[in-house]
Formats: C-alpha cells, sequence, structure tokens
C-alpha cells in the first residue's frame, strides 16, 4: 500500500535535537522494543529519500515500534502499520519522534 501525496509538505528548518522547537528524539536514537510517534522528516534529508520514506508509511503521526537493532547499530527493524521494515541508520536519523 502506498501514500501519495498531490503536493509535497513545505520543509520547516529543525534545530538539531529538537521536535517543532522543544527537546526531541530521532527514530535512530530509539530502543528496542519501544514505540513512539513521527513528528517529521528532518529538513535535512534529501526530497527523493523523505518521500520515500512517506511512501514506506513513515509519515507524522504515525506509530512505529523499534524491533530490534543489528549489533553495530544498523540495521535497525521497525514496525510500521502491520509490517516490519528495515532501514540504515542514516535513515531513521532523518525520521524525528516523540513518544
Amino acid at each position: 500500500m502506498s501514500i501519495v501525496f498531490t503536493r509535497p509538505r513545505a520543509r520547516r528548518a529543525t534545530a538539531p535535537g529538537t521536535v517543532g522547537g522543544r527537546p526531541g528524539a530521532r527514530l535512530a536514537d530509539i530502543r528496542p522494543g519501544t514505540s513512539c510517534r513521527i513528528v517529521d522528516i528532518d529538513h535535512r534529508v534529501e526530497p527523493a529519500a523523505a518521500r520515500r520514506l512517506m511512501d514506506l508509511g513513515f509519515v507524522p503521526g504515525v506509530t512505529v515500534t523499534v524491533l530490534r537493532k543489528a549489533p553495530l547499530g544498523d540495521p535497525v527493524v521497525l514496525q510500521v502499520a502491520d509490517y516490519e521494515v528495515a532501514l540504515r541508520r542514516t535513515q531513521t536519523s532523518g525520521i524525528l519522534v516523540a513518544s
């Protein structure tokens, strides 16, 4: 299932370590077994990569669970909706989350 957006969202500037101007977290820093809610995609993520993440279901408001991480932390297996996705740490570091 793919989510189609007719217009890309405007990219907001987000200071490192903040979500909407408040302290926040990146999906890459969440421990296995923890669920969190996606707040935004970092403005520094390439537009094509941001679009791909959104197509995979990583959109604001969605709950994601970190299932497991490889021994060196890369890749990360996540549950989004009813399926599992493996992403690299560089990809998950561009996803801003809140608990």
